[in-house]
């Protein structure tokens, strides 16, 4: 199984059915290479479960070794599929970015009150724990300037330090960001343009502190994210910890 197993890939995966079929036409026997493939399937579903888990609770930091214990999986099979953990924190990131950006766009098309449409897609996203995967692009990013528009200045780690700095005046616009590959580039920039008419339409209706940026947004999302032991608890603190950060994103009377 082993030997067969390592030959897997998503190509060959989606072709299976195809290939089996071929084969059958041809009077071959398929009885060993149908449950084969489907096994490296449901060990690849393990593989993306578990690792969104413990990214999930220990953060991209977190070795793969544990992603495989929780797939309970030898840590071989989990290279097999990703051959390093930069393109697993890749595609878990990937994944989280776009669930994000449909959660963004269900809220904008079925919410017609700005306030209902943006509180929406926080408590969706805060209640799918996407906070706690979120890519680390997508949080070194405020959109904001003077005239009202959407720019998106770009930042920097401050060396020795994880603390992120603008770069002074250096606006740029939200299609063109981030500057960290042209893989990323467009799955952030999408999350980056829905979420910013979110933002926008609630500003436009006096319901959002005009100060509030996209940037803000995300990191709502992020915080009221906390990853607890108990599951019940968890839920408890993030609708309370939304709730008054809810609170605080929205404007006053004058």
């Amino acid at each position: 199984m082993h030997v067969q197993d390592s030959h897997w890939s998503p190509a060959s995966a989606l072709a299976a059915g195809g290939m089996t079929m071929s084969a059958a036409g041809n009077g071959r026997d398929t009885s060993r290479t149908t449950p084969l493939r489907v096994d490296a399937q449901r060990n690849l579903e393990h593989v993306l479960r578990a690792a969104r888990e413990v990214f999930g609770e220990l953060g991209y930091g977190a070795p793969m070794e544990d992603v495989a214990r929780r797939a309970r999986v030898g840590v071989g099979t989990v290279y097999r599929r990703f051959p390093s953990k930069d393109v697993l924190v890749r595609r878990i990131a990937e994944e989280e970015t776009s669930r994000l950006t449909d959660q963004a766009r269900a809220a904008l098309g079925q919410e017609d009150e700005p306030w209902s449409a943006l509180s929406r897609f926080l408590r969706t996203s805060v209640a799918s724990g996407a906070g706690r995967l979120l890519p680390p692009q997508v949080l070194r990013v405020s959109v904001e300037d003077g005239a009202g528009g959407p720019r998106v200045p770009q930042q920097r780690t401050q060396p020795g330090t994880t603390e992120l700095r603008l770069v002074p005046d250096q606006p740029v616009a939200v299609a063109s960001v981030p500057a960290v590959g042209a893989e990323d580039d467009a799955g952030t920039s999408a999350l980056l343009e829905v979420v910013g008419q979110l933002v926008g339409r609630a500003r436009a209706a006096g319901e959002l502190r005009a100060d509030v940026s996209v940037s803000d947004v995300l990191l709502v999302i992020a915080t009221a994210a906390p990853s607890l032991p108990d599951a019940a608890q968890q839920a408890a603190a993030s609708a309370r910890l939304l709730d008054i950060l809810l609170e605080g994103l929205r404007s006053r009377p004058a």
